[in-house]
């Protein structure tokens, strides 16, 4: 594991396992930010496969299902900030310009 010493004074700790991906060690808010969210998501699409199961009409599963898009929209901005402050800033700084080209990649999926 490598440890990186941010400008800020906080320490980044990433890594690359065995196959070769990248990691990163995220702090404590910003862990239970993004597992509070997901957890969120998780249970509303429960929610929905209650009411499919219940035979709800269609509408008001629509509703919910775009209920979850708009929340994994949100999950994907929070993600992407602290991307972009944490790990492309540190790419950038370390030298590593190829992330702009990887950051303008992650975007152009994103808004598909």
């Amino acid at each position: 594991m490598e440890e990186k010493k941010q400008k800020s004074g906080k320490t980044e700790h990433t890594e690359t396992c065995e196959c070769g991906c990248r990691m990163k060690h995220r702090d404590d808010k910003e862990y239970r930010n993004l597992m509070n969210r997901l957890k969120r998501i998780e249970g509303q699409i429960r929610g929905i496969q209650g009411m499919v199961e219940e035979d709800r009409y269609c509408v008001d599963i629509l509703t919910q299902v775009m209920a979850v898009q708009s929340a994994l929209n949100s999950f994907n901005k929070a993600l992407l900030s602290n991307h972009i402050k944490s790990c492309v800033v540190q790419d950038i700084q370390d030298g590593r310009h190829e992330a702009v080209d990887e950051l303008c990649g992650t975007i152009q999926k994103l808004m598909k």
